[in-house]
């Protein structure tokens, strides 16, 4: 397949909707094949294949039921204010739900690394916290929610690493050196964007001819803020429900984000 010269906006937009299925993943490797600046910008779908639930969905962590947590709104249980205030809480809502450091990359995770080990892309945004991308081998990732991999100390800013908030008995993780609060290296509500994270994947993005944004429905600020400042060739949305900015898409699959990225010939 040989993707036509538009000679307009309108033209482009009624050829990608006149493709079936077969004809859509023909386009998309003939976009990766063409496109010499490729991103991926993803949220919480594309670890779902993992194992690691959303939030939002109704299988999601905020629709999970605890009678220990039932008296907070979920967003509450992953904000500054609780950390800061119920910190007893925070950590224990934390512990229970966020560790992923047994959790495996799949099928989305290891085509990304594949694609940027054979110089096919350029880096990844992502909103999860999981570090699957760079469990997968990803080198170059953007990680504009922090990490629940690493954790450091609100005082000192002394570093530590994956297991030690998940592993200390203390109610409330402490520094070894200084007795302050050990907290993860996360994005909580209420906090700002990590600043080096989010000007690389601004520079990414506005450095692209093909965005491709997979298991994210945009709902998010952050990402929804990226996503409208992408103005490059060509925009693939992979996402099972829905997702803003569809309208503006080239492609769009409502499939699993692995079955169609496994299906790029690189």
């Amino acid at each position: 397949m040989l993707l036509p010269n538009f000679s307009s906006q309108r033209e482009k937009e009624k050829y990608f909707r006149s493709l079936n299925d077969e004809q859509k993943i023909d386009a998309l490797n003939e976009m990766v094949d063409i496109s010499e600046h490729i991103v991926f910008l993803g949220g919480a779908g594309v670890s779902t294949e993992s194992g690691i639930p959303d939030f939002r969905s109704k299988n999601g962590l905020y629709h999970k039921k605890d009678k220990r947590f039932s008296m907070y709104k979920p967003e509450y249980l992953l904000s500054y204010d609780c950390l800061n205030k119920r910190p007893a809480v925070f950590f224990d809502y934390f512990r229970k739900n966020l560790d992923c450091r047994s959790i495996e990359p799949n099928n989305a995770h290891r085509k990304l690394f594949q694609m940027e080990q054979r110089g096919k892309l350029d880096g990844v945004i992502t909103q999860n916290i999981d570090g699957l991308h760079q469990k997968a081998g990803s080198k170059k990732v953007c990680e504009i929610h922090g990490s629940a991999l690493r954790s450091y100390c609100v005082s000192c800013k002394t570093d530590y690493g994956a297991d030690f908030i998940f592993e200390n008995t203390e109610d409330v993780p402490h520094c070894p050196k200084c007795g302050k609060v050990i907290r993860p290296d996360v994005t909580l509500y209420g906090e700002f964007l990590p600043q080096r994270d989010y000007e690389e994947a601004v520079a990414l993005i506005r450095y692209a001819d093909l965005l491709i944004i997979g298991g994210t429905s945009l709902e998010v600020g952050s990402a929804a803020q990226l996503a409208h400042m992408y103005h490059g060739k060509f925009l693939v949305i992979i996402n099972k429900g829905k997702t803003k900015m569809e309208g503006r898409a080239d492609l769009v699959f409502h499939d699993s984000i692995g079955k169609i990225m496994n299906q790029i010939e690189i």
